[in-house]
């Protein structure tokens, strides 16, 4: 019975489609007969799409935008770099360095004397992080550069160049030499460690007073003796001149060697022309070392307690 009923569903089903599809006379639509209509719209057939006009979108008029919608090129190629300027930057010199690399140079002693921002300067002038290795390889760039003949060298090389220069330019100012009181007395200063001493030499028969007391008295040790006139005895002027010493803090030791670079400055004041024997002496080198610091947890600055296992 149930199965009867279904076919007759099924007969009726199709002679209403049938009859809908066929029917020229308007009449009142049922469910069925709309969603039949609702299926010829989405009609994919040949037939269907020959009666329906496809229409285009309208044009994009750009005049109307006020902004123009194409992609922004960056200025620079270096724009998505973590450093963009500084790119720049190396980009232009190497490109110099590559254009003018066939040109004459001259040694490093003969090339102008420049005096390249220092790191911190370079920094405020790109206003980047830079890292101290990557500015060392830029200098390399600047000195190679700055090593071309200058009788030939471009004018746009030198340009750049300058824009890399310590504004002042602190090899163009040269302190005045020190020269001879009115009492003829060449004055010097010299520290060593905690020890500060001033110098003051004068022509004489070789007299030397350290603190007002005879040079002996102060320094018992031969060693802290020689090591306080060296600069004297190398030159071969103990006996010209008469040395009056000033000098305090530290211990012997470091106010013997105090005294040496004291005397080593006044005797040039004196004698210019033996820098390059007090030089080779070591007498008017400073020696910046210091007593390192003492670490917790150990005896000394280095010393570590003595172990025992029990």
């Amino acid at each position: 019975m149930a199965l009867q009923r279904s076919r007759c569903l099924s007969r009726g089903v199709g002679e209403a489609v049938l009859s809908a599809a066929t029917s020229t006379t308007a009449r009142p639509m049922g469910p069925l007969s709309l969603r039949v209509k609702q299926m010829r719209q989405f009609s994919t057939t040949p037939r269907r799409r020959e009666l329906e006009e496809i229409k285009a979108a309208p044009p994009i008029e750009l005049g109307k935008f006020a902004v123009s919608p194409t992609r922004i090129i960056p200025a620079s190629p270096s724009y998505f770099s973590g450093s963009p300027k500084f790119i720049d930057h190396q980009i232009k010199l190497e490109a110099f360095l590559d254009k003018y690399s066939s040109m004459p140079t001259v040694s490093a002693t003969e090339a102008p004397r420049m005096a390249w921002f220092k790191l911190a300067q370079f920094r405020d002038f790109l206003g980047e992080p830079i890292p101290a290795k990557k500015y060392k390889n830029f200098q390399k760039v600047l000195q190679r550069l700055n090593r071309i003949q200058p009788s030939i060298a471009p004018p746009a090389v030198r340009s750049a160049l300058n824009d890399y220069v310590r504004p002042g330019n602190p090899y163009a100012n040269k302190p005045a030499p020190r020269e001879v009181d009115e009492f003829g007395r060449g004055r010097g200063k010299g520290k060593r460690k905690e020890s500060s001493a001033v110098v003051s030499l004068v022509e004489g028969e070789g007299q030397v007073m350290v603190n007002d007391r005879n040079i002996v008295d102060v320094f018992p040790r031969v060693h802290d003796r020689e090591s306080a006139l060296w600069a004297l005895r190398c030159t071969a002027r103990l006996d010209k001149y008469n040395v009056w010493a000033r000098v305090s803090g530290g211990g012997v030791t470091g106010q013997a060697e105090a005294i040496t670079l004291a005397v080593g400055r006044a005797l040039m004041v004196h004698e210019p022309a033996l820098k390059p024997i007090l030089r080779q002496a070591g007498v008017i080198t400073v020696d910046a070392r210091r007593v390192e610091r003492k670490k917790p947890g150990h005896v000394k600055a280095r010393k570590m307690p003595t172990w025992v296992k029990r």
